[in-house]
C-alpha cells in the first residue's frame, strides 16, 4: 500500500480524485499485490514441469477446437459452476499429463473416487486424456467404482475432443546421420 500511495502522490492525475476513489485504489492495489503472491507462491510450491496460460494456446494448428468454444471456456463461468472439463485426443495435440494409460490399482481408484467426491459440486475438475471418455470405465478397472467416479466426473462436464496431427510431428525436422537437416 506505501508503494501505491507513493505512485499516486507523484500522479498528478489522482490528486483530483476524491478522497474515497484513492483509498479504494489503495485497498484495489493491496488485494491484488496480495493474490499475486499468494499464486506466486502455489505456482512455486507446485513446481509444474511446465507454464501454460490461455494465451499461447495455438489456435492456428488444426486440432479440431472451435473458437467459440474455447472462447467460452476461457471465460470461466464453467468453473464458478463447479463444471468439469475433459480434454481428449491423440498424443501430441497439446494436453499433456495424460491420465488413462495403465489400469488403475485399487488404492488408487479409491483415491480418486474420494477427491472427486470431495469436489463434486463444490470444485472443478479438469481431466486430459489420450483415451476416449467411454473407454475410461475399463481404465478405471473395477465396474463399481468406475460407475461412481464417471458419475461425478463425467455429468456436468464439458467436454473438448483434439483431432489432427501430432504438434511435435509437425514442427520436427529431419537430421539424417551427419547433423544436417533432410530436404
Amino acid at each position: 500500500m506505501a508503494k501505491a500511495f507513493e505512485e499516486q502522490r507523484r500522479s498528478p492525475d489522482l490528486e483530483a480524485l476524491p478522497f474515497e476513489d484513492r483509498i479504494g485504489l489503495l485497498v484495489d492495489r493491496e488485494a491484488a499485490e496480495r493474490d499475486t503472491r499468494r499464486l506466486t507462491t502455489r505456482l512455486k510450491i507446485a513446481a509444474l514441469r511446465q507454464t501454460a496460460c490461455v494465451e499461447d494456446v495455438d489456435l492456428r494448428t488444426p486440432r479440431g477446437i472451435d473458437r467459440a468454444v474455447f472462447a467460452k471456456l476461457v471465460e470461466g463461468r464453467w468453473i464458478d459452476r463447479h463444471e468439469n472439463l475433459l480434454v481428449t485426443g491423440a498424443t501430441g495435440l497439446g494436453k499433456s499429463y495424460d491420465w488413462g494409460l495403465s489400469v488403475l490399482t485399487a488404492a488408487e481408484r479409491r483415491d480418486l473416487l474420494e477427491i472427486l467426491e470431495d469436489r463434486h459440486g463444490r470444485a472443478s475438475t479438469i481431466v486430459t486424456s489420450q483415451l476416449p471418455v467411454d473407454t475410461w470405465h475399463g481404465a478405471i478397472g473395477d465396474p463399481t467404482v468406475a460407475d461412481a467416479i464417471l458419475d461425478r466426473l463425467v455429468h456436468n462436464a464439458h467436454r473438448l475432443q483434439l483431432t489432427g496431427e501430432s504438434m511435435r510431428k509437425r514442427s520436427a525436422k529431419t537430421i539424417t546421420l551427419d547433423g544436417q537437416p533432410e530436404h
